[in-house]
This record gives structure tokens, C-alpha cells and sequence, in this order.
């Protein structure tokens, strides 16, 4: 089962109005970490604490810099925070882990 955290796009209005161009309105450029801020602020909920928001959006780009995880935005997957990603309405974040992380021995 795939967790799937959607996110709607904001529109960059002054770049309609300024260049008269409604093709911004349908598809709008974006850094990946804009849509994994967009995301978070999503799973973590409108309501949390600012603090809490910084440090989740701290911890999961120190994650995709480190190569803990990739993102797959709208069946495209990202490893770079700076990556532009162009999409319109709604975006479909996805979390993939990279590598497992070994939990030391029981006894």
C-alpha cells in the first residue's frame, strides 16, 4: 500500500497579470522543496505549531540531501531540493525510502 500526500499547487498570479500568460494558471513551476513544504504542512496539519513545521521540513530535507529517501511528485522522482518540477492543480507527493537503516541487535 502507497501513502500518497496531495497537495494543491498555488497559482503565481503576478505572473499571469504581468505577462498575460494563463499558461502559469494551468502549470506552475516549482522547487521540490516549495512541494515537500506543501506536503508536510499537509500531513502534519494546518493547525501545528510553527516550530513543529520548521522542524519537520528541517529533518526531511537533511533526509533527501543525505539520500535517506527520494520524492516522486506526479510519478516523477526527485532527489535534489532545488529541482523544478512544473504542475498544475493538485500535486501527488510520494516518499520512497533508499536505503534501510539497521537497527542494532536485540538481546
Amino acid at each position: 500500500m502507497s501513502c500518497v500526500i496531495r497537495v494543491r499547487v498555488p497559482v503565481e498570479l503576478h505572473a499571469v497579470a504581468a505577462d498575460g500568460s494563463g499558461a502559469f494558471a494551468l502549470a506552475t513551476p516549482l522547487r521540490v522543496r516549495e512541494l515537500l513544504a506543501l506536503a508536510v504542512r499537509e500531513a502534519i496539519g494546518t493547525r501545528a505549531p510553527a516550530d513543529k513545521f520548521l522542524r519537520s521540513m528541517h529533518r526531511t530535507l537533511s533526509g533527501l540531501a543525505q539520500g535517506d529517501f527520494t520524492v516522486d511528485i506526479d510519478g516523477r522522482s526527485f532527489a535534489d531540493a532545488d529541482a523544478v518540477v512544473v504542475c498544475g492543480g493538485t500535486a501527488a507527493v510520494r516518499f520512497y525510502v533508499r536505503r534501510r537503516r539497521h537497527a542494532g541487535t536485540l538481546r
